[in-house]
């Protein structure tokens, strides 16, 4: 765990995580370039996910090389890095059930989505939030839920269109157990380790 610690602080490593998410925000961008052109400017900010979520993360990077923590980006990123990134992984292997065929750029989703969810949650012992953090991030997923579902702009994927309803609901409730996790491992776990 020591050696992991020691990676997860290297300067040279935090650099190059850096610029892979910013590529990958930019390139998150870039693949909702389509559905951002038809979606209504007042829902612009809430249509792209994952990369407003890798967004966050590299927002918590750039400021964590230099020793900073900003909890409010830091619990923004935790909640939705991990509910996007396992969304986006069920949604491609989803389609893949369906269509019984997956492009290359889904199976390179599903890889970079997983990795998504599992860099927010390694930086967890790093992060400064608190419950007022949280709730802040609790209120966006939730709202940015609503607006997906109710306002019907959630990402497209064509052939999953007819499990809409099931696939809000699935969305509800991983949005849950997204705050859930990012409260257990951030304020809860830290105040164990302080008793």
């Amino acid at each position: 765990m020591y050696y992991i610690r020691n990676i997860l602080l290297n300067r040279t490593f935090l650099s190059v995580l850096f610029f892979i998410n910013l590529g990958g925000t930019i390139y998150g961008y870039l693949w909702y370039e389509f559905q951002l052109k038809i979606t209504p400017p007042q829902f612009l900010l809430f249509v792209p996910d994952s990369p407003t979520a890798s967004l966050f993360f590299t927002i918590f990077l750039g400021f964590f090389i230099f020793g900073k923590n900003i909890p409010y980006i830091e619990a923004l990123a935790v909640t939705t890095l991990f509910k996007y990134g396992i969304w986006a992984v069920v949604m491609n292997i989803l389609t893949l059930m369906v269509d019984g065929y997956l492009s290359w750029q889904g199976y390179m989703l599903i890889g970079s989505h997983a990795a998504m969810a599992i860099q927010g949650l390694l930086y967890t012992p790093f992060y400064k939030i608190k419950l007022k953090h949280l709730a802040f991030a609790t209120l966006f997923i939730f709202h940015d839920l609503i607006i997906d579902y109710v306002y019907g702009m959630m990402p497209i994927y064509g052939s999953l269109d007819q499990y809409m309803n099931h696939i809000g609901y699935f969305t509800f409730w991983l949005s849950v157990l997204s705050v859930f996790i990012a409260y257990y491992l951030t304020i809860y776990r830290h105040n164990k380790l302080r008793q």
